[in-house]
């Protein structure tokens, strides 16, 4: 993965609402953010695996992130 890629995913979860990065279990958010990036840039499948098992690794920092947005 670029780092391209990886700033667009960093963006994609910055533009999205907090509710939604908090009140999705882990597989919803995933899809969400994967349904997101495909608006923004056409993926191959190799692509949407790599990024979904990055995102996967990353959701407790995403959390946590959201989490201090509310604060």
């Amino acid at each position: 993965m670029n780092s391209s890629t990886l700033r667009q995913i960093w963006l994609v979860i910055e533009e999205t609402q907090t509710n939604i990065l908090l009140g999705f279990n882990d597989a919803e958010l995933i899809q969400q953010l994967l349904r997101q990036l495909e608006n923004k840039k056409l993926l191959t499948s190799e692509e949407t695996s790599a990024i979904s098992a990055y995102i996967s690794s990353r959701v407790p920092l995403i959390r946590d992130l959201a989490l201090a947005r509310t604060a």
